[in-house]
């Protein structure tokens, strides 16, 4: 094995790197169905991605489906946590994606309007929406777009391994390397490997099989819960609450994964006949490895993907974990995209259908006002989205069968409209 030195020299910007839900937060519904986007492994460059190309049209906010009797107040709520975010960019920062979105500058003129705006009403908060934005339909060259949703789940813990708590849940191994192949070649910019230094060479860090059998020298568990599902679970929506033993609540929130391909589970039980496709979802996939506790390990252990995470504490039991941009998510009003494309920070309106809590009942409209907060590795292409649904039973089950087509507005500061004009394309990266 290297020495200490030559280890730190190999670690690259291990925690702040991979600080963003990348894997965790994925749908249940569509990761586990096999939608998912593979991360490529240490030991070899990820392929680049097909270019999808956007385009934005503008539109007037009557043409918004139901948004005259919409309530954009947690929208409104979670753009000014947004701003936060701005605020530690300077004036001439792009934002992001295909920079489409104009500078940080342009977006604090913005903010500095909604740190004013009364939360009074619904009527207000869409006074200041109609005045400051204007509205840009998404569209993509690959046809429609697909929503699915996310949750944070609870689990039960203890510090300590006893009695039930047995599966660990870790922290960020000591000995993980993580490489911004963009600082050795212009070309590899944004991507990234994982793995870990053994006698001078950066290898593929263990699968989940063997993370499993034989456990991690290098990583202290942070928590041991009682279930092995949940905790598989838990490293796909990426951050979750932990209930322990003594009572309190703590977080347990996304920090870092092994670099191995995510494989979807769902994908699998399809192939075998053992589901159908449209009957594929968290629930069923958890209901199938509870009927068969003889096979649920070996089939887990099949996605050689593996999450360590964080503890957190809960803050405002509200609002969710922090998200790519660095704030807490609002359940109903933060969604995880795509940043090949699109850029932290920007309200969009979403026009799409999503479960109803009760089963026994069909699923409603969903049109909304959300901001892009977040992203997730399945999340792929100018039109597609992962809404966040918070914190409860409600949100888990909402989350876990959401999988709907849709379409998406984003709402874009005048300044930039003008710049951008009624219609812009842009060719994806």
């Amino acid at each position: 094995m290297p020495g200490e030195g030559s280890l730190v020299r190999w670690r690259i910007a291990i925690r702040s790197l991979l600080r963003s839900r990348i894997l965790g937060g994925v749908l249940a519904a569509t990761i586990l169905a096999g939608c998912g986007t593979m991360q490529s492994a240490p030991s070899a460059v990820p392929p680049p991605a097909v270019p999808l190309s956007l385009r934005l049209d503008s539109v007037q906010f009557g043409e918004l489906e139901a948004w005259m009797q919409s309530d954009p107040r947690s929208a409104l709520q979670a753009f000014l946590r947004s701003c936060a975010a701005f605020a530690t960019k300077s004036d001439d920062a792009p934002l992001g994606g295909v920079n489409y979105a104009g500078t940080a500058g342009e977006w604090r003129q913005v903010c500095n309007t909604a740190a004013l705006v009364s939360l009074d009403s619904p009527e207000t908060a869409r006074e200041f929406f109609e005045s400051e934005f204007v509205p840009y339909r998404v569209a993509q060259s690959s046809g429609v777009g697909l929503f699915t949703g996310y949750y944070e789940p609870l689990l039960r813990g203890s510090r300590t391994r006893h009695g039930a708590y047995q599966t660990p849940l870790y922290g960020v191994p000591l000995d993980l390397v993580n490489v911004d192949l963009g600082l050795f070649r212009e070309n590899l910019r944004g991507q990234r490997i994982v793995g870990k230094v053994t006698d001078g060479r950066l290898i593929p860090y263990p699968a989940r099989a063997e993370i499993e059998s034989v456990g991690l020298g290098a990583a202290a568990p942070i928590f041991f819960v009682d279930d092995p599902i949940d905790a598989f679970f838990l490293q796909i929506q990426g951050s979750g609450r932990v209930r322990l033993d003594d009572g309190t609540v703590v977080r347990a929130a996304y920090a870092a994964q092994n670099g191995r391909p995510y494989t979807a589970i769902g994908a699998i039980l399809i192939q075998r006949g053992e589901l159908r496709r449209d009957a594929v979802s968290m629930q069923s996939i958890r209901a199938w490895l509870l009927d068969h506790p003889a096979e649920a390990q070996q089939l887990m252990n099949a996605n050689a993907s593996y999450v360590f995470f964080e503890e957190q504490p809960i803050g405002d039991p509200f609002l969710g974990a922090a998200g790519a941009q660095g704030v807490p998510l609002t359940p109903e009003a933060s969604l995880a995209v795509d940043l090949t494309v699109h850029a932290l920070g920007i309200p969009v309106w979403l026009e799409t259908i999503a479960p109803d809590p009760d089963t026994t009942k069909p699923d409603r409209t969903f049109h909304r006002l959300l901001v892009m907060q977040d992203t997730g590795g399945a999340i792929r292409g100018p039109v597609r989205g992962d809404v966040y649904w918070g914190y409860s039973p409600d949100a888990g089950s909402i989350a876990g069968r959401m999988r709907s087509e849709g379409r998406m507005t984003v709402l874009l500061p005048r300044s930039v409209a003008l710049r951008l004009g009624p219609n812009a394309e842009f060719a994806g990266r």
